[in-house]
């Protein structure tokens, strides 16, 4: 593994969602990762095809009960050989499993200790249950996602779950590793999807603050479906463009291409009261061509366009191709690592491995003396598939 994280390794507590999110991009980046798995998901041995889920690419599995003593003490004792630890159960489930920041922290002092949860450590919300819809409304940002005169409309899972929270787990424990480095202390990282969520709405708060976006007026603003010239179009096949002609020479270029120069009334371009008329007009222009012709014409301008494509389209478009942005790991496309580095080239370790797949593996590499491995297995502390 060549990519800037080399050299660190690093334990996942398995979990779903931003979790395992933040632990393939750590593993992208050259960490060697492993996946800690409940022992009970071992129920046999693994398949010679790999697992289904592209976010547990790059890492080895390994199974452990954490609820059998022997278990718990195992993973301690891979703490030991750690630069940092991830989790993402509930406030005061790893310290009732004996495995808590001052357990871990007291095996091995410079650890860096990530928890990854949906509303923090602490708060009124931090023991209830939640999901990526919750905590990006909580938030506010769920509220400005939508069209007018319609109710919000979630952006999948990306804002909280992988924007607000795995990126910030992932970030978070970079930060603390690069801090450890000079004081020779780890430390807790507390990543909240909420708290992420809500710095991702920065700009926006500073665009309330002067007036420029009315936090009332859901799709009415600039970058929120508001402006005709920021939004997508429906084409005559029935697929969709996209437009970000913001700026007047690029909105110049758009009134040229689509023949609409010259015409006074898309002369009002910041004329917001004047928005649902001329995003009428946009749509009856863009209705009469093709999404390919209007590729034909709009490509590769500074018109600020793209078509708007679905992942598979999206795996084979041109650009794309070019770049490697999309990869085959072991018959399953996938993106690449991102972002690039110009010499320590990031890689994808290996392909999503099943839960328990190198537990004897991992435990012989990080210290185990292989009598107690066996007993380990015995004594069913750990599963081996």
């Amino acid at each position: 593994m060549a990519g800037p994280l080399s050299g660190y390794r690093i334990i996942e507590i398995a979990g779903i969602g931003p979790g395992p999110f933040a632990a393939m991009l750590l593993a992208d980046m050259g960490a060697e990762v492993i996946r800690v798995e409940r022992a009970q998901s071992v129920r046999g041995p693994a398949p010679d095809t790999p697992y289904y889920d592209v976010m547990l690419r790059g890492r080895r599995n390994i199974a452990v009960d954490l609820k059998h003593p022997d278990g718990a003490a195992t993973l301690l004792d891979l703490v030991e050989h750690a630069d940092a630890l991830i989790e993402g159960f509930r406030p005061g489930v790893m310290e009732r499993l004996g495995i808590g920041p001052d357990q871990c922290l007291g095996r091995n002092p410079k650890l860096v200790f990530g928890r990854m949860t949906g509303w923090g450590q602490t708060g009124p919300y931090s023991q209830a249950a939640g999901h990526d819809i919750n905590y990006i409304s909580l938030a506010g940002a769920l509220a400005h996602f939508g069209r007018a005169g319609e109710a919000p409309v979630p952006p999948l899972n990306m804002v909280g779950d992988f924007g607000g929270g795995g990126m910030f787990l992932a970030y978070g424990v970079v930060c603390a590793l690069l801090e450890a480095q000079r004081s020779g202390v780890g430390q807790v990282v507390d990543t909240a999807m909420v708290d992420g969520a809500a710095v991702l709405m920065s700009m926006f708060w500073s665009f309330k603050e002067i007036g420029a976006f009315d936090e009332n007026a859901r799709g009415t603003n600039l970058l929120d479906t508001g402006a005709h010239f920021y939004d997508v179009y429906r084409c005559a096949d029935g697929h969709y463009i996209s437009l970000g002609s913001i700026e007047s020479q690029f909105y110049a270029e758009l009134m040229r291409l689509t023949g609409l120069d010259g015409d006074a009334e898309f002369a009002r371009q910041m004329d917001k009261e004047y928005w649902p008329h001329l995003k009428d007009r946009l749509t009856q222009v863009f209705g009469t061509k093709t999404r390919d012709e209007w590729c034909a014409i709009m490509e590769h301008t500074d018109v600020c366009f793209a078509p708007v494509l679905t992942m598979s389209e999206a795996a084979e478009h041109p650009h794309n191709v070019e770049r490697g942005t999309f990869i085959d790991v072991a018959g399953m496309k996938q993106p690449a690592p991102a972002p690039r580095f110009s010499r320590t080239v990031p890689e994808v370790a290996g392909a999503p491995a099943h839960p328990g797949q190198h537990t004897r593996e991992i435990l012989a590499d990080w210290g185990i003396p292989a009598d107690r491995i066996e007993q380990l297995v015995a004594d069913r502390a750990v599963a081996d598939a």
